[in-house]
């Protein structure tokens, strides 16, 4: 298992990277959005992620000079199942769990690797214009969370 943030400060820093659009895009990376999105689940209640990470991301795309269009930047289906996710990853875990250990844990599932998702979706649904604009449902099976 590869160990992305060996510690809660770590985490802190991508979290507020990505809030200040000020982390490096080459950083951004598929571990850092769960790092993120946990870090803002359990550190900022007064953010809600379903509601607000869209933009969040919209903007930090902006920052770092990535357009969000029909075919890049910014894909709701995605968050908003990977918010999912990390909510199921962070409920199994009592409050007082370091948080760079549940994000270990969750890197060391499945959701580990970004084609998690074609167990859900079919690659042409999860790929469409509407899906990037919208949350679309599964089309291959519901999600267990």
């Amino acid at each position: 298992m590869t160990n992305h943030y060996p510690t809660d400060a770590a985490i802190e820093r991508i979290g507020l990277g990505l809030l200040g659009g000020s982390l490096p895009k080459p950083e951004w990376t598929h571990a850092a959005h769960f790092a993120a999105t946990l870090w803002l689940l359990r550190c900022r209640p007064e953010i809600s992620p379903p509601e607000s990470l869209p933009d969040i991301i919209r903007a930090y795309n902006q920052a770092t000079g990535v357009p969000n269009t029909d075919t890049g930047g910014y894909h709701e289906t995605i968050t908003q199942a990977s918010i999912r996710a990390a909510k199921d990853s962070l409920k199994r875990f009592p409050a007082t769990r370091p948080l760079h250990e549940i994000h270990g844990a969750l890197m060391a599932s499945r959701l580990s690797d970004k084609a998690w998702l074609l167990d859900y979706w079919s690659s042409e649904r999860l790929l469409s214009v509407e899906a990037r604009r919208v949350w679309v449902e599964p089309d291959l099976k519901d999600l267990p969370f």
